[in-house]
């Protein structure tokens, strides 16, 4: 007899720079009481910002490398290793649901990148739950993004946990190392501005591209597109405030939830994980 798998809440990340695998701070605190929240999912699907391609694909490999996409850091955090299982049935499942779209099955171009190790290092520390992840597509608009999210929701239905991993404000042009845990005026407008739109009806989060402090936000669409998956599965149904807070200026660290009650009042107020002296910031991949 097969048991019955729960209906998993699903996730948007503010991941910030990838020394957070290394560190325990609110915001690590905040992706381990997740971790703790969520029923045992059947597999992870994650929505990363790292692997911005020109094709929508799903990794579909039995064991995905872990990726270390960046430069400029210590070598411990090179020396992370995620080694979760991945799972060539949940691939399907991912393609058949996200139809008449077409998605492919990457079976050894990618793997768990740091938009994904990152935050799952806390998450699930353990690495024993298949974990898989969603391409974005560089060619398609903001509305195409929003509507392939709508389409992953039967997916939580049948056991997987889906996050979207980003940042709602990411411009690497204007990081301040004086800002270790603060943000520009015009970032916590736009972050104000999106918390408004997701803690009402998320799925008025494509107006957001009008909104005056947009372009400084949002410079490239990266690390804000897997939001609009996290949107398009709530649809009207609002989604909760996880953790908020700002780093070096202009990398919003907002996470949300949808789906799941969690303990917020016990993350502390230790600040995001800074960035290494030296930082080439433009060249970097964060």
């Amino acid at each position: 007899m097969t048991t019955a798998q729960p209906t998993m809440p699903a996730a948007f990340i503010g991941h910030g720079n990838p020394m957070n695998a290394l560190e325990r701070n609110r915001y690590t605190e905040a992706w381990r009481a997740l971790g703790q929240a969520v029923p045992k999912p059947r597999a992870i699907l994650v929505i990363s910002a790292h692997w911005y391609t020109n094709a929508t694909a799903v990794t579909a490999m039995p064991r995905p490398r872990t990726i270390h996409d960046f430069y400029g850091f210590p070598q411990d955090l090179f020396d992370v290793e995620y080694p979760a299982p991945g799972d060539p049935e949940v691939a399907e499942m991912v393609s058949d649901v996200v139809k008449p779209t077409w998605c492919g099955h990457d079976l050894d171009s990618w793997g768990i990148d740091h938009g994904t190790w990152s935050v799952l290092v806390h998450t699930f520390p353990d690495a024993s739950i298949p974990v898989l992840q969603l391409s974005l597509n560089a060619f398609k608009d903001f509305e195409h993004h929003y509507e392939l999210g709508r389409k992953l929701a039967p997916l939580r239905e049948q056991g997987v946990l889906i996050i979207g991993s980003g940042n709602i404000v990411h411009n690497l042009h204007a990081i301040d190392f004086a800002k270790a845990d603060t943000g520009y005026d015009w970032a916590h407008r736009f972050d104000d501005a999106a918390r408004e739109v997701l803690q009402d009806n998320p799925s008025d989060v494509l107006r957001l591209d009008g909104h005056p402090d947009f372009a400084n936000s949002v410079p490239t669409p990266d690390h804000y597109l897997p939001l609009l998956y996290i949107a398009g599965l709530a649809q009207e149904s609002p989604l909760d405030l996880l953790v908020d807070g700002h780093a070096a200026g202009s990398i919003s660290m907002a996470a949300y939830t949808h789906g799941l009650d969690v303990n917020t009042g016990t993350f502390g107020d230790a600040p995001a994980a800074e960035l290494p002296d030296g930082f080439p910031s433009l060249d970097s991949n964060i």
